[in-house]
């Protein structure tokens, strides 16, 4: 079956629906998307969405940039930051025009509260200018995400923008240069569809899920960086994978960091708050690479809490009634997940997989990059967390991300409503499924083989243990040829259920080619780069080198397995210098 649509967006998150509002007003739009759109991901940030609005302090848009230039560790492009910070007050105003439920303060204005790595300027009593936490991050209680998503769907469904829910994404259709369109299969009967387009864009979200430990949906399989992969399109920075500092226990569901804006405390097992000797101005507020880091060697070290690999977040001296407004989430969550009652008990954390800094490279305008050069790809586009522009560096602040979203979704829209205007639907190969046609057969004629289960638990464990928080060249290698390894595995792999109607098997075990695919490319440039840079730390390269590693990696699929390629970073007007807070 083929379906025609002037465009075709391959994910239903925030980054996928602020395109499809801005695109719909002009053109014929689809939303392609595995889960129901209000199911995805972005759905799951509590926190907030950074902008410089300054309703509770004085703030700026410089201190902004500044801030992200800083915590990403100076591997982000700095002109991309500060086109991101620039446009972020409009873009929350836009949100706000359009029903976001923000919360409010006394006098009516949006709300904003601390969050890690977001700093103002102030001056001591000899003049030094010192950096101290600042109110920036925009929240509706502890469901930002929640109501941003649910708001851009509405709006979507007012622009007449055509859902196709519940279908699974194969493969990109791209030739001589330009993407024509893509294949995917719905799960609701098994049958492959064709969508047939002028332009696609991919807002599909991160890729958690290749880790034990991650805040991240099963959904959150990394598809659409891998899909483009295999595309022939090259990844970025795909060895920054961001941990976040508090995940709950053993679990690893977000605890937002809107917990420690609020006034949460971290304890290790003698009560201590461990972040003064890691960060002593900002402490609990440092970025989220320095704590997690900190957690882990509290952990480490024999000080978790009754010497387990957990420590404590303090929220009991908040009182009742503020956690009741500010965190009713969370509070709800430790009291299902955990049998803890935040009034009255600490929630045991651990540092949990959570964000991709790396993905598919973009222009400021969306369009997807074919190399290192700058060439681009006609008609594919990426948006969001699969995307990499580069914003976040090699570590990204909190609320930055749904920021990031909201900007790329709607910079990457305008550019489609221009694109579109003129482009023309260019011709569908004649064997666009044959490939995927091929595949299924295999898996419905297979009677016996490998486990798909077995091979993505051992990847998921493996991931955790050797490419996680701390890394090291011996352990990046184990991990290369258990990936090679599992490879190799999953050619043979047999699936079980046989039947066409939601087939969740047959959807594991393409989530799983998928998990494969980035991993390799993941742990292929941690192995290379040789420093500690952000999220990227290297036991045994215990510094960061600017002389040699100041540069984005650029991963290229080849016959041969993974080729790195390097491309500049973009620095403007903050020169790198040693992160200290």
């Amino acid at each position: 079956m083929i379906h025609k649509h002037d465009l075709l967006i391959v994910g239903a998150g925030l980054a996928g629906l602020r395109a499809g509002v801005e695109t719909s007003k002009y053109h014929d739009v689809a939303i392609l998307s595995k889960l129901f759109p209000t199911r995805s991901h972005s759905g799951a940030a509590q926190g907030g969405i950074a902008a410089a609005l300054g309703n509770e302090e004085h703030d700026t848009v410089e201190w902004h940039i500044f801030d992200s230039v800083k915590g990403s560790d100076y591997l982000g492009d700095q002109d991309a930051i500060t086109m991101m910070c620039s446009e972020a007050p409009d873009a929350i105003y836009e949100l706000e025009h359009m029903g976001v439920p923000f919360s409010r303060t006394k006098d009516g204005k949006i709300a904003q509260r601390q969050f890690g790595g977001h700093t103002k300027e102030v001056k001591d009593e000899q003049g030094n200018i010192k950096r101290l936490p600042v109110i920036r991050a925009c929240y509706a209680a502890d469901r930002t995400g929640h109501v941003l998503l649910h708001t851009l769907y509405e709006q979507c469904v007012k622009n007449n923008v055509r859902f196709y829910s519940e279908y699974f994404v194969l493969s990109l259709i791209i030739r001589d240069g330009v993407c024509r369109g893509l294949t995917a299969f719905n799960l609701r009967d098994g049958q492959i569809h064709t969508f047939h387009a002028k332009a696609v864009m991919f807002g599909t979200g991160g890729y958690g899920r290749a880790f034990r430990v991650t805040s991240n949906a099963y959904a959150n399989s990394g598809d659409g960086v891998a899909i483009a992969f295999r595309a022939g399109i090259p990844l970025e920075d795909m060895e920054f994978v961001q941990f976040h500092p508090t995940g709950l226990y053993p679990l690893g569901i977000l605890v937002t960091e809107g917990a420690r804006g609020e006034g949460g405390y971290l304890k290790n097992r003698n009560g201590d708050r461990f972040m003064k000797e890691y960060a002593p101005t900002v402490m609990e507020l440092a970025p989220r690479d320095m704590v997690t880091r900190s957690i882990q060697t509290e952990i480490n070290e024999g000080r978790g809490i009754d010497g387990k690999d957990f420590v404590n977040l303090d929220l009991t001296h908040i009182g009742a009634a503020k956690l009741k407004e500010r965190l009713p989430e969370i509070t709800g969550f430790a009291k299902t997940y955990a049998g803890i009652d935040p009034v009255k008990q600490p929630i045991p954390i651990l540092p949990t997989a959570h964000y991709s800094m790396g993905g598919i490279p973009v222009t400021l305008k969306g369009e997807v990059l074919a190399d290192e050069k700058g060439n681009t790809v006609t008609g594919f586009y990426a948006a969001g967390e699969c995307a990499c522009v580069s914003v976040h560096g090699a570590n990204r602040l909190g609320t930055n991300s749904l920021l990031d979203a909201v900007i790329h979704g709607r910079r990457t829209g305008k550019t489609l409503v221009e694109f579109l205007r003129t482009a023309e639907l260019s011709p569908m190969p004649e064997d666009a499924e044959d490939n995927d046609k091929k595949i299924f057969a295999d898996l419905y004629d297979t009677k016996k083989g490998e486990n798909c289960d077995k091979i993505r638990v051992r990847l998921k464990e493996e991931m955790m243990n050797k490419c996680g928080v701390f890394r090291n060249e011996k352990d990046l290698n184990s991990m290369l040829d258990t990936i090679h390894e599992l490879k190799s595995m999953y050619k043979n792999v047999a699936m079980m259920d046989k039947s066409k109607v939601f087939n969740t098997e047959m959807q594991e075990i393409f989530e799983l080619r998928n998990l494969l695919e980035f991993s390799d490319a993941i742990v292929t440039g941690a192995l290379a780069r040789q420093e500690c840079r952000g999220a990227h730390w290297r036991t045994d390269h215990p510094t960061r080198d600017d002389v040699n590693w100041l540069k984005h990696s650029i991963a290229f699929k080849t016959e041969k397995g993974i080729e790195l390629k390097y491309k500049p970073v973009i620095i403007t007007k903050y020169q790198p210098q040693e992160r200290k807070y």
